[in-house]
């Protein structure tokens, strides 16, 4: 599965827009550059899986709704699944990359 970073972009942007937040409070919110987003939201930059999630947390949606376009609203685990990779390093946050890919090409 290829992943269209300037569609990831836009809807990123469409979903901060729809909350009325400004990239300077996302940013703030998401502990990156507001630079970096505004990167990110033109394709210009693209983000690590821990920043999806930390955009998912701090625009209140699942990271699904960036990489697939549909937000999965079952609950608050995607939450406390984020928090966790959150706090890994990069050999980790690569490990559940590699997993999470692994594990959505199963049936």
């Amino acid at each position: 599965m290829e992943l269209d970073y300037t569609e990831i972009g836009r809807r990123i942007a469409r979903r901060r827009k729809a909350l009325g937040l400004t990239q300077a409070k996302v940013s703030e919110r998401a502990e990156i550059g507001d630079k970096y987003l505004s990167s990110i939201e033109r394709a210009i930059s693209i983000p690590s899986t821990e920043v999806i999630m930390r955009l998912a947390i701090a625009l209140d949606t699942t990271p699904d709704e960036f990489l697939v376009g549909t937000a999965r609203h079952e609950g608050q685990r995607w939450k406390s699944i984020a928090e966790r990779l959150r706090i890994m390093d990069d050999r980790q946050l690569d490990l559940a990359e590699s997993f999470l890919a692994w594990l959505s090409e199963q049936k």
